[in-house]
């Protein structure tokens, strides 16, 4: 009997690594993706190369080579470096290899597309728990940096389902109420020793400074907001319409475990 996958979804701040911690310690025996780890079908803070890309890349900083090469897995004509992972002081490594993503509009749509989807096709896993892999980092690329419309995103997930059918995977979708409030949470949370705000900066920037943050006027807390709540009712409409018999959904930390348990 084949092992479920779970693919843990929400918004920024809904608590998706801690409903990943929970439901890894109930199915130990399932391996867990999250963000920035080599993963067969997301690649988020991983760059994306070709080989040219790859040997520019370590030409460019010798001095990591080795760790470069430890964090590099071959895909085909592809290698993927989760830069992440490489702790460094030497300068913009992390901001030169981010420009190496498949996301931030550094692929055109149907590159990004092809490369997306040819990896849902090729995965063929059982046992694995995925954070974040299906909506949050596809959907802010489509949204904010390819500047695609709800209609032509929920087709894209329609595609993508057709891929997946079959499968035995579900999705634990934590559903964010108070967008304001959750991040209220994890401006809090995602700070350092000194009460210096770390993550909020870095969101703002990301989305003032898109194509589509520029377009719609898109600033400070409230634009922010107004950002999450289309991109929570979009991923909404793709569950109801789409995703609906794969999905559970969950009060964002309102939910008790033990009840989620007895669903998996």
């Amino acid at each position: 009997m084949q092992r479920d996958n779970y693919f843990i979804e929400g918004l920024q701040g809904a608590g998706k690594s801690t409903l990943v911690q929970k439901l890894s310690a109930h199915l130990p025996e399932h391996i867990v993706f999250r963000e920035g780890d080599y993963s067969p079908v997301e690649l988020a803070w991983c760059a994306y190369t070709t080989e040219a890309q790859y040997q520019n890349v370590l030409a460019q900083y010798p001095s990591l080579a080795e760790e470069i090469r430890a964090k590099t897995v071959t895909e085909g004509q592809h290698k993927i470096i989760c830069y992440t992972q490489i702790l460094t002081d030497v300068p913009d490594f992390h901001r030169n290899l981010e420009k190496l993503e498949i996301y931030n509009g550094n692929l055109d749509r149907e590159s990004f597309e092809a490369v997306v989807l040819e990896r849902f096709g090729r995965w063929n896993g059982e046992g694995q728990i995925f954070e974040c892999s299906i909506f949050q980092n596809i959907i802010e690329n489509q949204i904010l940096y390819l500047g695609m419309k709800d209609e032509e995103i929920l087709d894209f997930y329609r595609r993508l389902e057709k891929i997946l059918h079959g499968r035995p995977y579900r999705i634990l979708y934590l559903d964010v109420e108070d967008i304001a409030g959750a991040i209220g949470v994890i401006r809090k949370e995602r700070s350092d020793d000194a009460g210096n705000e770390l993550w909020f900066p870095m969101m703002l920037r990301y989305l003032e400074e898109s194509p589509h943050g520029k377009a719609c006027g898109l600033s400070g807390l409230a634009g922010l907001v107004a950002h999450l709540e289309h991109r929570r009712n979009l991923e909404r409409r793709i569950i109801d319409e789409i995703f609906r018999e794969q999905t559970v959904r969950l009060r964002a930390k309102a939910y008790r475990f033990d009840e989620v348990a007895v669903l998996l």
